[in-house]
């Protein structure tokens, strides 16, 4: 009742009472990618736009029957990797492999390339200041194989389907143990190096009309420069596309 009174009191002179909505999304992104999101939001350190765009990515694939394996490199906890693996069973697809190539056992050493943008903060600091456990996300983005697999088990995705490369991705790629088509490639190394052996030996595998998503393009100065220069000396332009601050999308011609 006095509820009902404030309230009526508050509107004749203008006002009015409304419940705070203090996670309030886009209204133009897909409820049903929300609710995704919100399903594997504990196992990524990445924003709804970027699940979002990667969602998208995948329809789009499917939708033109692009063939190829799904490839991240970098991938803490997995979540991005359910995503991917949540969004293609729920598109009655199970037959592509899933590839999680990552350490395991946290960041590699970054070098003097790998600055924050915003801070200006090496790299090298940010590990220092920051402590190595799986809890919460930090710099670090330390998370064990065991954790990452019940993860990805939780989806419900082939588990023969999902390949885990363990060990520095500039030492795996060049060891061999990549697949053939690549048809989505997300990018989450953070560093100069690693991001850059990942573009010169991977990208040349993602097949035509594939999808390239670059995480920390806006975020480090080590992972904008590797991919300007890689792009650069390619003989095809390719138009690269905003999803947030950080992270960037580009469409194989």
């Amino acid at each position: 009742m006095l509820k009902k009174t404030i309230k009526f009191i508050l509107k004749k002179i203008g006002y009015e009472i409304r419940k705070i909505n203090l996670k309030k999304y886009p209204y133009d992104i897909d409820k049903e990618h929300i609710k995704l999101y919100e399903e594997i939001e504990y196992a990524t350190a990445t924003t709804l736009e970027r699940v979002d765009a990667l969602l998208n990515a995948i329809d789009y694939l499917e939708q033109n029957k692009i063939e190829g394996d799904f490839v991240e490199c970098g991938v803490w906890k997995g979540g991005s990797c359910m995503a991917m693996a949540k969004k293609l069973l729920k598109n009655q697809s199970n037959k592509r492999n899933i590839w999680l190539f990552d350490t395991f056992e946290g960041m590699t050493d970054p070098d003097e390339n790998d600055i924050e943008v915003e801070t200006g903060i090496k790299g090298k600091e940010l590990l220092v200041n920051a402590a190595r456990n799986s809890e919460k996300y930090n710099m670090w983005a330390y998370a064990p194989l065991n954790e990452v697999k019940n993860n990805m088990i939780k989806t419900g995705y082939p588990i023969d389907n999902i390949k885990y490369i363990i060990g520095k991705v500039e030492d795996t790629l060049k060891a061999g143990d990549i697949p053939e088509k690549v048809s989505l490639l997300r990018l989450d190394t953070d560093w100069y190096e690693s991001t850059k052996i990942e573009l010169e030996i991977l990208f040349p595998r993602l097949v035509k009309g594939g999808v390239l998503i670059i995480d920390d393009y806006g975020h480090f100065e080590g992972a904008r420069k590797a991919v300007d220069e890689y792009f650069s000396q390619l003989s095809d332009n390719y138009f690269m596309h905003r999803i947030d601050y950080s992270a960037r999308i580009i469409i194989k011609n």
